[in-house]
């Protein structure tokens, strides 16, 4: 048996050296660090549920990060976890939400906070950051429309890869044009797929006219009509240039006498839009109306006014957080939580978002 002998010790030995057995055995290879390590979701607090959600279909913890406010409202962000040569995804809403039953935080806010997390995670080493922003704030700016207006959507983007960001990751853009914004890969998720399968499962389609509420939403309806086999009606409206939320007109293109009409978009703010949307439908001789849309923002009085239309059914998803006190019977919330966690696997499996919508993008 050979000795091993430190210099320490006052006697040397010398090691026999024996050659090594041939044999058919391959050597064992070195184990590598589980993908996990390399795999990371953070959120932020404006839909910490959706972030859960998601990370339970993908089998993974949310990943440990404090957040907190100073006394004069400045926020804090700081990463309680390794994050050095990590694959990282930042899910945040840039959207107003309210915590603890009484406590607001505005958009702006929240914005605030997913940039300082982004730069926090930059200057931890992460390998790529993907922002995953189910509802993206400031989408509505996108262009301008009188003078010495800004771009805001633009700014968004500009901001996010500002603060270090790689990749963007959103649902339903409002307007696809703002992927060209981001200077870098943009993932555009579509929950076409999700509010389809709830309205083949509850109606007859051969009794279905799907509804553009304007002229923006006619490409994604064409989607809606190629998947349920039915028939396209668009609403042309007006808006009050000075009055925000405010549309003056509504004129109807398409046959919608005696047909349930289903009303797309891709939100829902004070809803007073797709309230006189849905009378506009009723005064051609609608038989039913039931409004779908991806983001239920559902700013102030926007409960009582669709509880109080003649809608039959709000469908929309949990991009945004929906407090118990703004659910009521004629709502149906549905989740994203897969569709997001499926491409987020595919964007870290380096595979196709694509192949989620059958090559449409």
């Amino acid at each position: 048996m050979a000795t091993l002998v430190t210099p320490t010790d006052k006697t040397t030995e010398k090691v026999e050296k024996k050659s090594s057995p041939v044999t058919d055995e391959k050597p064992e290879r070195k184990q590598r660090p589980r993908s996990d390590d390399k795999f990371k979701i953070f959120s932020g607090t404006a839909n910490e549920a959706l972030a859960d959600e998601v990370c339970h279909f993908l089998g993974m913890q949310r990943g440990q990060a404090q957040v907190t406010r100073f006394a004069d409202g400045e926020c804090y962000v700081q990463i309680q976890e390794n994050v050095r040569g990590a694959d990282v995804f930042v899910m945040q809403p840039t959207c107003r939400a309210v915590h603890d039953g009484n406590k607001s935080t505005s958009v702006d806010e929240h914005l605030m906070e997913l940039l300082l997390m982004i730069d926090a995670l930059k200057r931890a080493s992460a390998r790529r950051i993907t922002v995953v922003t189910p509802f993206f704030g400031y989408a509505r700016q996108d262009k301008k429309n009188r003078g010495r207006e800004p771009i805001s959507a633009r700014l968004m983007a500009d901001l996010f890869a500002a603060a270090g960001a790689d990749r963007l990751m959103a649902v339903d853009l409002h307007t696809a044009q703002i992927q060209g914004f981001f200077d870098g890969p943009v993932d555009h998720l579509f929950a076409l797929s999700i509010l389809a399968s709830h309205i083949e499962k509850k109606l007859d389609v051969s009794r279905v006219t799907v509804v553009a509420p304007d002229a923006g939403r006619v490409r994604v309806c064409e989607r809606w009509t190629d998947r349920l086999g039915c028939p396209l009606a668009i609403i042309h409206k007006r808006r009050d240039p000075d009055v925000a939320n405010q549309v003056r007109m509504f004129e109807v293109v398409g046959q919608v006498a005696g047909r349930t009409c289903v009303l797309v978009d891709d939100m829902i703010d004070t809803g007073t839009t797709i309230a006189k949307a849905a009378e506009a439908l009723f005064e051609q001789g609608a038989s039913q109306v039931i409004a779908t849309a991806t983001h239920g923002v559902l700013s102030g009085a926007a409960v009582d006014v669709l509880k109080n239309s003649r809608i039959s059914e709000i469908v929309i998803t949990n991009t945004l957080p929906v407090p118990q006190e703004k659910r009521f019977d004629k709502l149906t919330v549905l989740s994203i939580a897969p569709l997001l966690a499926r491409a987020i696997s595919e964007v870290f499996s380096d595979g196709s978002v694509t192949s989620l919508f059958d090559g449409q993008t």
